[in-house]
């Protein structure tokens, strides 16, 4: 699908907005940015955004795939996809570089053979949980960690997922010359109850998806694919919490809980803070009183 520069970034929940603003603000500074999130929550086109609200905007943005990448691949990267104009370059999914290629970066780096060129780096991992358990590079990690910037998963931005899908529906629609569809409240219900895993990036796939199945008609429940039908069922009727006749133990039920966040989170503490409901300031200072190590 071509996507647009902007889209994954039409959102007005509360913490995609402070994560877009704080983008918007570090955008015309020269700082390095690392740009933490799950696969599909739109860390390229967020990168994208940076660099066209930047003093660099006139030159290229480059794309660096760390994935697999040995460090002579990574020198020739650094030095060949620059056209000279000293733009932004983005090191996607930089977690995944080896240690070899690791320090090769922090060396190119020190040395300025990046031709000047502003560092992006995104990775769907927690690097400081990386740097501790000794698998990255402190001192490279400081280097890319400037202004870190969490992406929240699409699962945390329901009320957004009206407008992505009109978005993306007309998108679609118009570029395959299609009428664009339009959604049933049960079938927009049932998408926006959806845990969405590939976050943004899928929700774009099944509107293209749609859009060319089913154009200038009205989408109903039936149209959608059989996982977000039948997740209407799995999420719509949670039981809330009793408790017990027996009782609790509420320290180990709270000590319980931080751990099974951590782990739904990847290790991410600003993930699993928000699945708590909690500042990530809090989660670290539970952690702490209860010495839980992640």
């Amino acid at each position: 699908m071509n996507q647009t520069s902007n889209e994954a970034l039409i959102g007005v929940a509360p913490e995609f907005r402070r994560m877009l603003n704080a983008a918007r603000m570090v955008a015309p500074t020269d700082a390095a940015v690392l740009l933490i999130g799950e696969q599909g929550s739109g860390k390229e086109r967020v990168a994208r955004e940076i660099h066209r609200l930047s003093a660099r905007a006139g030159g290229s943005f480059d794309i660096v795939t760390c994935a697999g990448m040995a460090e002579s691949d990574l020198d020739a990267c650094l030095s060949g996809q620059s056209d000279g104009s000293g733009g932004s370059l983005f090191l996607d999914e930089v977690a995944e570089l080896s240690g070899s290629a690791q320090a090769r970066l922090l060396n190119l780096l020190a040395s300025h053979r990046a031709i000047g060129r502003r560092i992006l780096s995104g990775t769907t991992r927690d690097l400081a949980a990386e740097v501790d358990r000794g698998v990255f590079r402190q001192d490279l990690y400081y280097r890319l960690n400037v202004v870190p910037l969490d992406l929240p998963p699409l699962r945390e931005r329901v009320q957004d997922i009206p407008a992505l899908l009109r978005h993306f529906l007309d998108n679609a629609a118009t570029l395959h010359g299609l009428k664009s569809p339009t959604l049933a409240a049960g079938a927009e219900r049932l998408l926006r109850r959806y845990s969405w895993p590939g976050n943004v990036r899928e929700l774009a796939n099944l509107c293209e998806r749609l859009a060319i199945l089913f154009p200038g008609t009205l989408l109903m429940p039936e149209n959608l694919p059989l996982e977000i039908r039948r997740g209407d069922r799995l999420t719509g009727g949670d039981v809330p919490l009793r408790l017990p006749p027996s009782g609790i133990n509420l320290k180990e039920l709270e000590v319980d809980l931080i751990r099974q966040a951590i782990g739904l989170a990847g290790g991410n503490k600003s993930r699993a803070a928000r699945l708590l409901g909690l500042s990530r300031d809090t989660l670290l200072y539970r952690m702490r009183k209860y010495l839980i190590n992640a």
